[in-house]
């Protein structure tokens, strides 16, 4: 079960006026402060909603026999960078969620104990005084819905394997690569070059000894 709940946390929502007669409903908008580490909205290094921006909550809440079953919709704005250029980006994020949060009493208003219910009861979330934390719902569906690789845009053309300059300001960026399969016989063609070289400046003092000795 969750523990004692504030309910000065804008989190935590209030069930009294909703009241436990099922079918009952209630609609609710609320502003609130996205979190920071350890609850943060999002995945660290790579995308998330700062601490401190505005979640926009859209909530629709219902009593049914087990508990309350919250609907809702969740917009904010993402920042991270974009893994291809790892320019910073700024992203709109709207997730949607569903949860039932059950009453400490459920069992006892009708529902049926089934084995292996222990287990789980540690994965249920309930309601507690007439209250309950929107936190683990709400930052599960937003990290869900965050794009695990994100993008400036969907044609970033990212940057230079070689060089690691922007190609998107110099789209005739490149460099000129030689095949490594004709690598091995360029260096053979350049040392055979050499060779010759070398050759031909060793000849010359010999031959010119020869023409001495013929004038003699």
């Amino acid at each position: 079960m969750n523990a004692r709940l504030d309910h000065r946390n804008p989190l935590v929502f209030d069930t009294h006026e909703l009241g436990r007669r099922p079918g009952a409903l209630q609609r609710l908008t609320r502003t609130v402060s996205a979190p920071g580490a350890p609850a943060a909205f999002g995945v660290e290094g790579v995308i998330g909603v700062p601490e401190g921006e505005p979640v926009e909550l859209d909530l629709r809440l219902e009593s049914v026999m087990e508990g309350v079953l919250v609907t809702g919709t969740s917009r904010a704005t993402a920042e991270g960078e974009c893994v291809r250029c790892l320019e910073p980006l700024r992203l709109d994020v709207e997730a949607d969620f569903q949860e039932l949060f059950s009453y400490p009493d459920a069992d006892d208003r009708g529902r049926t104990a089934e084995p292996g219910d222990d287990a789980e009861d540690e994965e249920r979330l309930f309601v507690e005084d007439d209250l309950f934390d929107l936190e683990p719902v709400l930052r599960d569906a937003v990290v869900l819905a965050l794009p695990m690789q994100p993008v400036c845009r969907e044609d970033c053309p990212g940057l230079c394997p070689d060089c690691g300059a922007r190609l998107e300001e110099d789209p005739d960026h490149h460099h000129d690569a030689v095949d490594i399969r004709w690598a091995a016989l360029q260096g053979l063609a350049e040392s055979t070059r050499d060779g010759e070289k070398d050759d031909m400046s060793g000849d010359a003092p010999g031959s010119a000894r020869v023409d001495e000795k013929q004038e003699k």
